[in-house]
This record gives C-alpha cells, sequence and structure tokens, in this order.
C-alpha cells in the first residue's frame, strides 16, 4: 500500500531480492523497483512534478573504479563494456517500447529514503518516458514516472492511461514524522505504519500541507479508510 513506512530489511523481504542498486528492471518479470532520495543531499537529481503526480528520475552512474575515479565527471551508461544494457538501457528501453506504443507501460515500485534506516513506499508508477539531457557537462538519463491507482495486482493487466495518484512531498513527510513522534496519533503504535491523508485526495484533500497528513498505524489505517475523521 502506498505511504508505507519500512525498514530497508522489510523492503528487500516483499521484493524477493537484496537491493543494492537503485534501479532494478524486470523483478520477476511482471515489474521493476526504483530507489529514490529528494533530500538536498541526494546523490541524483530526482524531482516531483504536475502537483506529485509525476516523477522525473534520474539515472545512474558509471561504477566507481580505476578507470573511473570521478563518476559525476562521466556520461551516464546506456551500455556495459560487453555490449549489454545497463539498467539505464534497460529502463530507456521500455520507456521508449511504451512511448512508440510496442508495449505497455512498464510498473515499477518506488520507494523513498527518508532517514537511515526509514523508507516509504511512494507506489506503483508507469514508465513512459525517458531522455538524455546535459547535465554539469556530461549526459544523464531522465525517466518520466506517472503516480498511479489500483496497479499492485500483477494478474491484471496494465491500465494505460490509468488514474493518476498524488504523491506526499518529502519535506511533508519529514515534517509529519517529527510532528508525530513516529507513532500512531490514535494507539502510539510504531510498527507498521502509514502516512494518511486526513481528508482524503479523493475527497478534496491535499499532499502538500503537514496538516492534512497524519501517522496511523496498519489496523486504524484500513479502518480510516476513505472515511474523514
Amino acid at each position: 500500500m502506498a505511504n508505507e513506512i519500512i525498514s530497508y530489511l522489510e523492503m528487500c523481504s516483499r521484493e524477493g531480492v537484496s537491493l543494492q542498486r537503485g534501479m532494478n528492471f524486470g523483478l520477476g518479470g511482471n515489474h521493476s523497483v526504483i530507489l529514490m532520495s529528494l533530500r538536498p543531499n541526494a546523490p541524483y537529481q530526482d524531482a516531483l512534478q504536475d502537483r506529485g503526480t509525476v516523477l522525473i528520475y534520474e539515472g545512474h552512474d558509471e561504477p566507481r573504479s580505476s578507470a573511473v575515479p570521478d563518476p559525476k565527471s562521466v556520461d551516464q551508461p546506456e551500455r556495459i563494456s560487453s555490449g549489454g544494457l545497463t539498467q539505464n538501457g534497460l529502463f530507456h528501453q521500455a520507456a521508449m517500447g511504451s512511448k512508440q506504443g510496442q508495449r505497455l507501460p512498464e510498473r515499477v515500485r518506488a520507494y523513498e529514503k527518508l532517514r537511515q534506516g526509514i523508507w516509504s513506499y511512494n507506489g506503483m508508477f508507469h514508465l513512459v518516458d525517458s531522455w538524455r539531457q546535459q547535465s554539469n557537462g556530461r549526459h544523464v538519463f531522465k525517466f518520466k514516472l506517472v503516480a498511479v491507482e489500483a496497479e499492485e495486482d500483477f494478474t491484471v493487466p496494465v491500465e494505460v492511461d490509468a488514474p493518476r495518484r498524488r504523491i506526499i512531498p518529502t519535506e511533508i513527510k519529514l515534517e509529519v514524522w517529527k510532528r508525530d513522534r513516529a507513532k500512531c496519533v490514535i494507539c502510539g503504535a510504531s510498527d507498521e505504519l502509514h502516512f494518511d491523508h486526513i481528508v482524503p485526495y479523493s475527497k478534496g484533500g491535499t499532499s502538500l500541507v503537514a496538516e492534512n497528513i497524519q501517522i496511523l498505524c496498519a489496523r486504524h489505517n484500513i479502518e480510516k479508510r476513505d472515511q474523514i475523521q
């Protein structure tokens, strides 16, 4: 469920792999996973657009090595030395295929690092576009992903132009995390937590102010559903 607050180990357990890299294409053959960060000191320039419904995700650098001591000084790679596609290349190929009508959009789960050991599941996205652009004297990949509703059941075909969903901005999550002291505001539980809209987005609520976001445990989040408290 989108807006879960989870640990790294919980994230790896859910995906069935050790998530050692930020881009993970085609897990299980039915979806991909990206790890993102919108904090000021993040290594890549990810960004939310269109009032939180679109994620622009930056591709990843060459691994640091004796041949590449400064990955930020060279173009982000599309292929490895043997000619195979990097994660950048795999995501780019899928995005172009979708854009050109040759395949359905890739489903992508996005997990956002909030603090050390604390992650937020940002829900499901569709990968719809990709391009390369100049950035600080080199070329980087940019991927456009649209946040969508009701795409967690992989037995159901991808819905093209699925209803959009809005992501809670990082600064709002961090403010609420501090204000609510990392506990459910109803019962004080400190595990199985979620960021919850007090007035649901579907009823006109906003994701853009902390006053409309609270922390609930899984039980109280399920009980509340779309009811305005």
